[in-house]
């Protein structure tokens, strides 16, 4: 008797390559509504659910393939005596398992949509029939992903799914089933009375659907690194590697810190990433003057650096990174020439990333736990209110604009010194500002950038009119800050006196 295949699917991806092709080999098929009516449309000869189990569907459809004799078809074991049980009711094995489940997720995802147009896409027969095959791997093979089929059919063709694929089919559609019902748990309880989703339950959502991969190590050569991205990732999980060494944690970490800061930019532009903290950010329309600008912000500290773009770039671009040491480049598109010129530093990492809007939570551990948070993305809603008798120019306007974008993505507390299109000085990660301020200022000078003129931006409030002081002594001339300190009227009084403009945010952009 032929093998009995059941399909039930919510996304009918590749069905008319999968119906067909199971017939050929000699499969039956038993299917449920629209994805039997998909089947039957690719030409299959389709066994309806409710004639394998003599009922039918009830309840709108929540009612159809809860049934003995679907679940005993898919869970007897490969034994002599559960054989025997199923011929003495006379029901058929179920050998093969095709199910996903109803979209949930893009559903809640949608603005606007209420809780019961949300509970009717919690799947019920779906995941019970999934946990079932996965269950009984040793006999049944299960596909919840589309992307399996090519793979399934092979296989089949050549004798039938092996163990250690059964056997991985099932633990992926374990963590398909987990997520899904993470999921639930993370967007229902909003939907049910207004309250907070589950941060943890969404993020065990992602994770669990994720693919990992080995990375070549972690912080340390002596720590084991791993990456885990979903199938649909964009920006640096979903890179594309061309060339180079195997991708490390510290790699990884410094091209996304890198990779969100190009994007905050006002306009096309390169940023270098060391440590985790810039060290360059230049802008222009040609991407090799963007980059020889972010090079001299501080071109010692460049040396071994991450280096991100935000356009495409050209051999140019990559005849003027490759003349110094870099660990990563990361653009969004490269000229084949580009890459030839690159192929020349074999163990220079070169990542092709699709842009995408920062999203999801933010994960740090501590003793015992996690602590998350929202990501902090986006520019909407922060004020830009002049706090001094003096207005920045339009010119000081521009340079304190950049500035305040890329201070965000230093490590706290910090101080960036900037001028037209570039930053030119650095503070990062000191307990004391008036110290971030004081080695931002260094840091100019001992790469030869006049000050006289220039702009500062501070990620949090002065906490005395010191900073803005150690500032002017500099030469610049307009700040930009968050405010909210209980001084920051002796700040502002200090600025007037000293001739310095400042402009106030309201908005704090701490990075620890």
């Amino acid at each position: 008797m032929a093998k009995l295949a059941l399909i039930s699917v919510s996304d009918k991806r590749g069905l008319d390559l999968l119906g067909p092709r199971l017939e050929e080999l000699g499969w039956r098929l038993l299917s449920t509504g629209g994805t039997a009516r998909t089947l039957r449309e690719a030409g299959c000869d389709v066994v309806g659910v409710g004639d394998h189990t003599g009922f039918p569907e009830i309840l709108d459809g929540r009612v159809k393939t809860l049934h003995p004799r679907i679940f005993a078809g898919i869970l007897a074991a490969p034994s002599d005596d559960h054989s025997a049980q199923l011929a003495e009711h006379d029901i058929p094995a179920i050998d093969l398992v095709v199910v996903n489940l109803y979209p949930f997720r893009a559903t809640v995802a949608r603005k606007g949509v209420g809780l019961d147009e949300a509970v009717e896409q919690i799947d019920i027969g779906g995941p019970s029939l999934l946990r079932a095959a996965a269950k009984n791997h040793a006999r049944v093979a299960v596909v919840v992903d589309p992307a399996d089929y090519p793979m399934l059919l092979s296989e089949l063709a050549d004798g039938g799914v092996t163990g250690e694929t059964r056997r991985k089919l099932a633990v992926k559609t374990y963590r398909h089933t987990a997520a899904y019902d993470a999921a639930i748990a993370a967007h229902l309880p909003e939907l049910m009375g207004g309250e907070r989703k589950s941060f943890s339950a969404a993020v065990a959502g992602d994770l669990l659907e994720s693919e990992e991969r080995v990375l070549r190590y972690g912080e340390n050569p002596h720590q084991w690194g791993l990456v885990a991205r979903r199938s649909d990732a964009t920006g640096l999980a979903g890179a594309r590697q061309h060339q180079g060494k195997g991708l490390s944690y510290n790699n990884l970490g410094d091209a996304t810190g890198a990779w969100r800061l190009v994007w905050d930019l006002p306009s096309a532009g390169v940023a270098i990433i060391k440590h985790a903290n810039p060290c360059g950010v230049g802008l222009a329309d040609d991407m090799t003057e963007a980059f020889r600008i972010a090079r001299a912000t501080d071109p010692v500290s460049a040396f071994g650096g991450v280096i991100v773009a935000n356009r495409a770039v050209d051999a140019a671009f990559a005849e003027a990174v490759v003349e110094q040491f870099a660990e990563v480049v990361v653009a969004p598109g490269y000229d084949p020439a580009a890459l030839e010129v690159f192929a020349g530093k074999k163990n220079l990492r070169v990542l092709e990333a699709e842009p995408s809007a920062p999203s999801g939570t933010v994960i740090r551990d501590i003793d015992g736990g996690y602590i998350l948070q929202q990501r902090d993305a986006g520019w909407d809603g922060e004020a830009r209110d002049v706090a001094t008798g003096r207005a920045p120019t339009e010119a000081e306007s521009r340079a304190l604009e950049l500035a305040w974008r890329v201070v965000k993505h230093v490590g706290s507390n910090a101080i960036v010194v900037g001028a037209a299109g570039r930053i030119i000085g650095i503070g990062a990660g000191q307990m004391s500002r008036v110290d971030a301020a004081k080695i931002a200022v260094a840091k100019a000078i001992e790469h030869g950038h006049d000050l006289t003129g220039s702009v500062a931006a501070s990620d949090a409030f002065f906490p005395f009119p010191d900073g803005v002081e150690a500032l002017h002594e500099a030469g610049i001339r307009a700040v930009i800050q968050p405010g909210g300190s209980i001084r920051d009227k002796d700040v502002i009084a200090a600025c007037d006196r000293l001739g310095i403009a400042m402009v106030m945010t309201a908005t704090r952009h701490f990075r620890h």
